[in-house]
């Protein structure tokens, strides 16, 4: 185990989408490991922003659940649902900074003129300078710059993205009135100091254009960590879409242990125990023996 790093903030951020499974758990693990074993805090925050894509009671679930499988967080559970008053305070900032505008176009109208790039379609840059006569602004996107941003993750090595022509200008709230998952992402993490946030490999993409997002909020940057993906015998994302099953605190020890060895680390037989487990795993903590690539889950 590292000497401690008061300096250190991680955290976890399930979505109430659905229950916990194991690609969840895993990623979970990954990032509470990796907080404790630097002797820094691990704190949670439900990213609950999409109501119509929430499942009832899954939240409390989820904490249950997170509850069960021994883990501790430090500080109160953070909502996203209730701090909307920070994200307007962030949009209205970019606004007057001039970064960020109207957009008036339909998802129809974009798929038309648009391309397809890293993570769906490039907006083409149609309100880029102002909205057209006759119309008014749906969404708000930011601006990108037309260059390259970088960065050098601790697992997956460097990753950068041209931003213009891979992701193009995107949207921080969107046109049904919800805030964007990037705006909000990168506004909690500012404002809850996260100083190193340990992932899913699946949020790569999004990585770059945080980047940028926290550039233009004056923030400084922070330490990314992206975990392998774990993905079922198709070679899809587990998930709630992917019919993932929902683990079962019934079954912690031997779901904690699974979730160690698609980290890289197995723990030696005698260790058997839920508290044991952790107390291992909180010695044997390496990034080095974390595989990089996606893990499949049978």
């Amino acid at each position: 185990m590292s000497a401690s790093d008061s300096t250190y903030r991680g955290r976890f951020a399930p979505s109430p989408t659905g229950l916990l499974h194991a690609g969840s758990l895993t990623t979970a693990v990954g990032s509470y490991l990796e907080a404790r074993s630097r002797g820094g805090q691990w704190l949670l925050r439900m990213e609950d922003l999409d109501p119509p894509r929430e499942m009832p009671g899954a939240a409390a679930n989820i904490l249950r659940t997170l509850e069960a499988f021994g883990f501790e967080w430090d500080g109160e559970v953070v909502y996203q649902s209730q701090r909307h008053h920070l994200y307007r305070a962030a949009l209205d900032q970019l606004v007057r900074q001039g970064d960020a505008y109207g957009c008036a176009c339909t998802r129809k109208e974009i798929s038309e003129q648009g391309r397809r790039g890293v993570d769906g379609m490039v907006y083409p840059g149609t309100c880029r300078h102002g909205v057209a006569a006759g119309r008014s602004p749906r969404a708000w996107r930011l601006r990108v710059p037309d260059a390259e941003l970088g960065f050098d993750d601790r697992l997956q090595g460097y990753y950068a993205q041209q931003l213009q022509r891979d992701i193009g200008d995107f949207v921080l709230l969107r046109a049904d009135g919800f805030w964007a998952y990037q705006l909000a992402v990168v506004v909690d993490d500012i404002e809850q100091g996260i100083s190193d946030i340990v992932r899913g490999a699946d949020l790569l993409v999004s990585t770059p254009r945080q980047l940028w997002l926290r550039q233009c909020l004056g923030s400084a940057m922070v330490s990314h960590c992206h975990l392998p993906l774990m993905v079922n015998a198709a070679g899809e994302k587990l998930s709630k879409q992917t019919l993932a099953p929902a683990i079962s605190p019934a079954l912690a020890a031997q779901e904690l242990r699974l979730a160690l060895r698609r980290l890289g680390h197995v723990a030696p037989p005698e260790v058997q125990s839920l508290a044991e487990l952790w107390q291992w795993a909180r010695g044997s903590w390496s990034l080095s023996t974390v595989p990089v690539g996606p893990v499949v889950i049978e």
